[in-house]
């Protein structure tokens, strides 16, 4: 019972990762099974699991970003009720926007110096 036994503190950052997934393996051979099975069946398990955590791999790299994007600019609708177009600009590096947005926070900023100007003045 390997995660039973005392872990030394001072283990480098890959063999944890290593004995990670050594109680990861263990955990899954118990669970499902897996220590009952022929080499070959073992082989046929350890694969299938390989490709399917593969390709859940892939399609996060491929499509999350794209999702989260979606999810942004449907909030930024819900709360704004306008067309987002600056999130999405600024994800596909449109320079205008970066600079449009750029602008647009600096005027934010004078007018707010100058409210606070105004309201430090009349106290």
């Amino acid at each position: 019972m390997e995660y039973l036994t005392r872990q030394p503190e001072n283990l480098s950052a890959p063999q944890r990762l290593g004995r990670w997934l050594r109680l990861k393996k263990y955990q899954i051979e118990v669970t499902f099974g897996v220590y009952m099975f022929t080499p070959t069946e073992k082989f046929i398990f350890w694969s299938v699991v390989f490709l399917l955590y593969g390709l859940l791999a892939i399609a996060t790299v491929l499509y999350l970003p794209q999702h989260v994007l979606f999810i942004i600019n449907r909030a930024w609708f819900y709360v704004n009720g306008g067309d987002s177009g600056l999130a999405s600009n600024l994800v596909a590096g449109n320079k205008d926007a970066i600079s449009l947005a750029t602008s647009s926070t600096a005027k934010t900023v004078a007018a707010a110096v100058e409210t606070i100007d105004s309201i430090s003045r009349e106290l």
